[in-house]
């Protein structure tokens, strides 16, 4: 409170001075001689008649008029303010809200006890609040993958429930996708004036390209102080055990400051409400991102236990996990011929160096051949088979019973697979021949390969010497996810049964393309783990990342807390027997499939913990799109109710001249 509204709200002791005043106002009859009362005997006094309040109807009135006066002084000097738009010449509005629920939105505010989230989520619902009739609202989560909360609409109370009803989560941050989601939301809308509004910590682990508006949608970043104050971060991304072994994932990210978050912190694995520690490891001094091994104690597998780090950081959180049991990641199993794939700085071939440079916590298997077995396909989530030349009718039979299970398979397809032996082929997996032949195209249209991302622009140039061609029917019915520049397919997705079938016309070989040297390489790689992690049930996934529960007439879910306490149901997404569940936080949930229970399990991804500022174009800042403006100014009421005091105690004045005085001789 600053000194001018505390010296504004001192005038209310003045409310004393109208009691004082009644008190020294006491009314005393007219003193007339009597003659007789010289006849009697004086007696002495007994009693003294004690000061009493006259009129406590008008000393209130008085008191409460005195008060009004102050606080109507005091009503310049408080500043409390909302976010509101400037509007272009009084226009109507199309507004896509951008909230950030990532995880690092979780952190409080720099000096203040409210977190991120509540910040930017108290923001939305000014903006909504302050909308007017004709405006439309729509409401983008900016945790990957981006989802929308509220479709565009001009139903302000539904925008309102909407905002009101967000809920921070452990997600990861995706500020392009959720910018880009909202601007196909709001860029056909009637309203003349179309924006983006980006409420978001802008922590996302990228320093560039910075964000700014497209075109006919303007983009405003309000809340760019949120990214200040961190203090450093550590997390634990995963844990597993055995029965005498665990092992926790660990990621670290140095804040504003200069001491390591790590420092003087160490592991702990404890049962729920307990607080001995099973076992202990402490940090290193520095710690980036590893996995630490600890020792416990013979325990029985059914005993819950919880991997904790110990101290404070910017995010309390994701300082715990539950440990699960060991063998849940994804096993992608990899066909690659070495020497055609040998690149000049040594190592393996570029898909185990791309898993293993990604960290998507996924095992990468080398096979020498492609499978033939049930048996060799069960354990593997994902197989990537590089230019093969055809597959076996022993390969093909396995290969389709393990995609229509929920296995994911990536054919890359090249010189090799158009010299397919005699009974060798892709038929009942990809139909049709496969043909290789010289590309016409310098590389892929970058518009039209939306499956890579940002990455796309990279595959403009990629100097392919040949190319495969695919039959019709092999494209019927298949999700184009990248074409060449002259409309040929590159990337093609067939569902098959509830896995996936991925052709790619351009085998990863550096003697074919320039593909694999590419970042778009990188995040074919990463698709593919996504999608196996989605089909085929894995038991531990990204939180975020979506697991199909498709073919099973009776689904349902619960978040299992990681201290302890009743279930939580989960929405699932879908409908019927295409459900799949998305976990919003990191930890246990007991999905019920028909007669069948299962224990899956949500990790943190490690990007989330990246501490890096996300750059904001200066347009996105202008002061001419919005900022804090004035709350509803109390002045004008408390003016009302100070005239309404002041004609009430005239209204009593007059009625108290009426009266007769107490006291008064009627002699």
């Amino acid at each position: 409170m600053s000194f001018l509204t505390f010296a504004a709200l001192a005038v209310g002791l003045l409310a004393g001075l109208p009691v004082a005043a009644h008190l020294l106002r006491r009314r005393h009859a007219e003193e007339r001689p009597f003659p007789p009362t010289s006849l009697l005997a004086a007696s002495p006094p007994t009693a003294r008649k004690r000061s009493r309040i006259e009129d406590r109807a008008l000393l209130g009135v008085r008191a409460l008029a005195v008060l009004a006066l102050a606080v109507l002084g005091a009503t310049p000097f408080v500043s409390c303010s909302h976010l509101s738009i400037e509007r272009r010449a009084g226009a109507s509005v199309a507004l896509a809200i951008v909230v950030d629920d990532s995880q690092s939105m979780r952190a409080p505010v720099e000096g203040e006890t409210t977190s991120r989230f509540d910040r930017a989520r108290e923001a939305a619902l000014d903006l909504v609040e302050g909308a007017r009739a004709g405006d439309a609202i729509a409401v983008v989560l900016a945790g990957a993958s981006p989802r929308v909360a509220l479709a565009p609409t001009t139903d302000l109370a539904a925008a309102i429930d909407a905002v009101r009803k967000l809920t921070p989560t452990d997600r990861a941050t995706d500020l392009d996708g959720s910018v880009q989601l909202a601007r196909d939301l709001v860029a056909r809308m009637p309203q003349p004036d179309r924006r983006v509004v980006l409420l978001s910590d802008l922590r996302d682990g990228k320093t560039d390209p910075p964000l700014e508006g497209d075109g006919d949608v303007t983009l405003w970043a309000p809340l760019q102080d949120l990214a200040g104050g961190a203090t450093g971060d550590c997390a634990i991304l995963g844990a597993s055990r055995t029965a005498t072994r665990a092992e926790v994932r660990v990621a670290c990210a140095r804040g504003d400051g200069d001491t390591s978050p790590s420092a003087g912190r160490s592991i702990t694995i404890r049962a729920p409400g307990e607080t001995a520690a099973r076992a202990t490891l402490p940090l290193p001094a520095v710690v980036e991102v590893a996995i630490y091994p600890l020792d416990l104690p013979p325990i029985g597998d059914d005993i819950v236990l919880l991997a904790e780090i110990g101290g404070d950081d910017l995010i309390d959180e994701n300082d715990r996990a539950t440990l699960a049991p060991a063998g849940g990641e994804l096993a992608i199993g990899i066909v690659s011929d070495a020497a055609a794939n040998r690149v000049e700085t040594g190592g393996p071939p570029p898909i185990e160096q791309g898993y293993t440079a990604l960290g998507l916590g996924a095992t990468a298997k080398a096979l020498p051949t492609t499978p033939d077995e049930d048996a060799e396909l069960a354990p593997l989530g994902a197989l990537i088979v590089d230019d093969p030349p055809g597959f076996t009718p022993e390969q093909r039979r396995a290969l389709v019973a393990w995609v229509e299970k929920g296995g994911t398979l990536l054919v890359t397809l090249g010189p090799t697979s158009d010299a397919a032996p005699l009974g060798s082929g892709f038929a009942g997996l990809l139909p049709g021949i496969v043909r290789w032949g010289p590309s016409p195209s310098t590389g892929a249209d970058p518009a039209k390969a939306v499956a890579f991302g940002a990455t796309a622009q990279g595959l403009a140039e990629i100097a392919p010497r040949g190319r495969a061609s695919l039959e019709p029917a092999a494209v019927e019915g298949a999700e184009l996810l990248a074409a060449w520049q002259d409309g040929a397919p590159l990337l093609v997705r067939r569902r098959l049964g509830r896995g996936n079938v991925l052709a790619l016309t351009l085998p990863f070989s550096t003697a074919q393309s320039d593909f694999a040297l590419r970042p778009a390489f990188l995040a074919l790689l990463d698709r593919v783990a996504e999608l196996a992690r989605a089909a085929n049930g894995t038991a531990r996934v990204e939180v975020g990342q979506a697991v199909a529960l498709d073919g099973y007439a009776k689904v349902s879910a619960e978040y299992l807390p990681i201290e302890g306490g009743a279930p939580v149901p989960v929405a699932l997404r879908g409908e019927g027997s295409s459900s799949r569940l998305e976990p919003d936080l990191a930890g246990r949930y007991r999905v019920r499939l028909d007669d069948t229970e299962t224990i899956r399990v949500a990790t943190l991804p490690a990007r989330e913990i990246d501490l890096r500022t996300r750059a904001v174009a200066t347009s996105a800042s202008a002061g001419e799109l919005g900022g804090e403006a004035p709350t509803i100014d109390a002045s004008p009421w408390v003016a009302l109710g100070l005239l309404a005091l002041f004609a009430a105690e005239t209204m009593l004045r007059a009625l108290s001249s009426r009266r007769p005085e107490a006291g008064a001789s009627t002699t």
